[in-house]
C-alpha cells in the first residue's frame, strides 16, 4: 500500500496459532471450543479449552471481534504453531497506517464496540500487545483487569499471574467477570417420563474399541519413556507406623482448630526431606544426552494422585521451606486442583522427588514407575494392623510396606537400602526431628 489512507479497509483477518504452553509441549488435544464461527469475543475471554500432557488449559481469544473459522475441530490433536481459529477484527476508516505495520504485514487496528460504534482513536504505542501467557490472560479478563494497566515484574516485560492479583489488591477499580451481570438462564421444563421399554436383543458385537486419547495416551507415552530408558529396580521394607499414628492423633485436633485437616501424608512429606538431604543422589536427575547427573538444590515433592482420567502428578515446590500446616494446606489444594484437572502448569511440573501414596486408594503396596527424569520414587502403602515380633514375642503394630524404585544407573541396592532404613528411622520415631530444629 502505497498511501496512507486505509478507508478502503473494513476488516483484518487474523489467525491464532496452538502457543507453546510451556514445559516443552509440543502438541495438544483440543477439548472443547466455547465459542462457533459468527460469534463476537472480547480480547481476552475464553474461547477454548485444550489438554496437554499436564492439565486441561483454557486459552482466551488474542483479539476482539468476529470469529470466522475453526480450523482444528473438538477431539482432535494440533502441534504448536498450527492454526487453531481465524478473526475478523474491524478496521477503523480513515486513520494512518504507520509504515512499521506496512513492513510488518499487519495493518493497525482497533476493535470496535458489538453495537458498531468506532472505537476511539489510539496510538500505535497504545495498541501495542502485552506479553503475558494465557492463564494471565484469563484471569485478568474474569478480574476485569486491563492488562495494559499492569506493572511487568519480569525483566523481559511479560506480565505473570502474581502481577494481576497484586493489582487487583491495591486496585479500586478491580470489577467482577463482567459475565456475571449477564442474566440468568431460562428455566428448562421438565422433561416427561419415559414408558418402559422391553429389553432389547444384546449386540452382535462383543468387543468395543477405542483410539488412545487425551491424558490417558499422554501418561501412556511417559510411562513407555520411562519403562523404556529407565532401568528400574525396586527395594522394599515395612515400617511400624505406630509413632506415625499416634504423633498424628496428637496434632489433629489442633491442625482443625486452624482449618486444616492433617492426613498421614505431610507428615511423611516433612519426615522425607532430611532423608533426600542426606541421601542428594535421590533428589538428582540424569540428563541422558550429556550423560551427566544433575544434583537439585530445591526440594519439589510430586504427589502422584488419582484423577478420573488418569494418574497426575501435582508438585509441592519448596517443601522444605514449609512448616507441616503449610504442607497440608498445600497438599490439599493439589489433590484437589488434580482431581477437578484445575491446576496451572507450573503446579503439575518441575518434580524433583515422586512420592506416591498407593494407600490412599486401598493399596496395600506396589511397584511404583519413575517419574522421568528423576531418579528414584517412593511408594508408601495401606497402614494397617499385621502380626509382628518384638521382644520374642508376637505382637500387633500398624504396619506401613515401602517400594523404592530407582535408576539403577546412579543408585545401587546398597545405597538404596540405607535410604529406606533411615526413612523407616524417621517414621518409626518422628519426634527426632525436634532435634534439627532451628
Amino acid at each position: 500500500m502505497n498511501n496512507a489512507q486505509a478507508s478502503s479497509i473494513s476488516s483484518t483477518i487474523h489467525e491464532f496459532k496452538l502457543p507453546d504452553l510451556g514445559e516443552g509441549m509440543h502438541e495438544a488435544e483440543i477439548v472443547e471450543w466455547l465459542i462457533r464461527p459468527g460469534d463476537m469475543l472480547k480480547q481476552d475471554q475464553t474461547m477454548v479449552k485444550v489438554e496437554t500432557d499436564k492439565a486441561i488449559v483454557e486459552i482466551p481469544s488474542p483479539v476482539a471481534g468476529r470469529v470466522s473459522e475453526i480450523r482444528v475441530p473438538n477431539g482432535q490433536v494440533a502441534k504448536v504453531g498450527d492454526v487453531l481459529i481465524t478473526f475478523e477484527t474491524p478496521a477503523p476508516a480513515n486513520t494512518t497506517i504507520p509504515a512499521s505495520a506496512e513492513s510488518n504485514g499487519a495493518a493497525a487496528t482497533t476493535p470496535s464496540s458489538v453495537s458498531g460504534e468506532p472505537a476511539e482513536q489510539q496510538t500505535p504505542a497504545s495498541r501495542q500487545r502485552v506479553l503475558a501467557a494465557p492463564a494471565v490472560r484469563k484471569l485478568a479478563f474474569e478480574l476485569g483487569i486491563d492488562l495494559a494497566q499492569v506493572p511487568a515484574s519480569a525483566p523481559n516485560g511479560r506480565i505473570t499471574i502474581a502481577d494481576v492479583r497484586s493489582f487487583a489488591e491495591n486496585s479500586s477499580t478491580a470489577s467482577a467477570h463482567p459475565a456475571s451481570s449477564a442474566p440468568p438462564a431460562e428455566p428448562q421444563p421438565a422433561q416427561p417420563a419415559q414408558p418402559f421399554a422391553q429389553k432389547e436383543s444384546p449386540p452382535a458385537a462383543v468387543e468395543e474399541r477405542r483410539p488412545l486419547s487425551g491424558l490417558r495416551k499422554r501418561i501412556a507415552e511417559h510411562m513407555e519413556h520411562a519403562w523404556r530408558t529407565i532401568p528400574h529396580a525396586s527395594a522394599f521394607d515395612e515400617v511400624d507406623g505406630g509413632g506415625l499414628k499416634a504423633l498424628r492423633q496428637s496434632l489433629a485436633p489442633a491442625a482443625e482448630k486452624r482449618g486444616v485437616r492433617l492426613t498421614y501424608l505431610p507428615l511423611l512429606i516433612k519426615l522425607l526431606i532430611p532423608v533426600l538431604k542426606e541421601f542428594p543422589i535421590f533428589n538428582a536427575s540424569f540428563d541422558e544426552e550429556r550423560r551427566e547427573i544433575i544434583y537439585k538444590r530445591a526440594y519439589h515433592i510430586g504427589i502422584a494422585t488419582a484423577s478420573p482420567e488418569g494418574l497426575l502428578v501435582p508438585v509441592m515446590r519448596n517443601a522444605d521451606r514449609l512448616t507441616l500446616l503449610e504442607i497440608a494446606g498445600t497438599l490439599e489444594h493439589l489433590v484437589e486442583g488434580a482431581r477437578a484437572r484445575t491446576l496451572a502448569l507450573p503446579e503439575l511440573s518441575g518434580s524433583t522427588f515422586t512420592l506416591n501414596n498407593v494407600g490412599s486408594f486401598g493399596g496395600s503396596s506396589g511397584t511404583p514407575i519413575i517419574n522421568s527424569p528423576e531418579a528414584a520414587i517412593l511408594a508408601v502403602g495401606k497402614l494397617q494392623d499385621k502380626a509382628m515380633v518384638q521382644d520374642g514375642a508376637v505382637v500387633v503394630r500398624p504396619v506401613m510396606p515401602l517400594t523404592l524404585s530407582f535408576d539403577h544407573r546412579l543408585i545401587d541396592g546398597a545405597l538404596a537400602g540405607a535410604f529406606l532404613s533411615r526413612f523407616k528411622e524417621l517414621v518409626e520415631n518422628p519426634l527426632q526431628l525436634m532435634l534439627d530444629m532451628a
